[in-house]
């Protein structure tokens, strides 16, 4: 008896679509790692931006401190010199003030000096200025007989940037105050130092 040939069947199975190979990822699950990947780097440059705002902000806090402890320091040396001072307002300056407002006057051997706060003599100043009106400085540093002077010590003020008080008789409160803008991001920086000088009582 002849052999009857069949056509080889094909088995009915339930997985017989194609196939992911072991260890492939979708076209979903690389566009996931993609956004997350692009998340994940804006944090990061969010992240070292801040930090660079604020090391900019700490190097101008330091700069400037720096400077607001030299004015101060001036003023200091000038109160110690003191024949007689004045908080405010008197006459007896040595130099036109161009509408500025006197904050501080000191009248020394050499002669007298006066500390005024306002709007800054040319446009390379920041802001409001502190000026000192008196004595010119040898080259060692003392003060000289010579015309008063008229120069700014300190800018960028706020606008009651720098104050001296007599909290009792024979010492002041010497402060200054800047603003800034900020480097980024809007907002103001302000930065603000202080000391306390032993100095004669006021007098007229």
């Amino acid at each position: 008896m002849a052999a009857v040939s069949r056509s080889p069947s094909v088995s009915a199975c339930a997985g017989c679509g194609p196939r992911r190979r072991a260890g492939a990822f979708t076209l979903v699950e690389l566009l996931l790692a993609t956004a997350t990947g692009l998340v994940l780097c804006g944090v990061v440059v969010q992240l070292l931006l801040a930090e660079e705002r604020q090391g900019a902000v700490l190097v101008r806090q330091w700069r400037e401190r720096t400077l607001q402890r030299r004015t101060l320091d001036l003023v200091r040396s000038d109160l110690r010199r003191a024949m007689a001072t004045q908080v405010g307002s008197a006459g007896g300056g040595a130099c036109p003030l161009a509408g500025r407002e006197p904050v501080l006057q000191i009248r020394t051997a050499e002669g007298p000096i006066t500390y005024t706060l306002g709007l800054p003599p040319s446009p390379i100043w920041r802001g409001r200025v502190l000026m000192r009106c008196g004595p010119a400085f040898g080259l060692h540093g003392e003060p000289s007989r010579g015309e008063s002077q008229n120069r700014v010590v300190i800018d960028a003020l706020a606008p009651s940037g720098f104050r001296a008080e007599t909290p009792a008789i024979g010492r002041f409160r010497l402060s200054l105050e800047q603003e800034f803008p900020q480097i980024r991001g809007g907002g103001i920086q302000k930065v603000a130092s202080a000391i306390d000088v032993a100095a004669p009582a006021p007098g007229p």
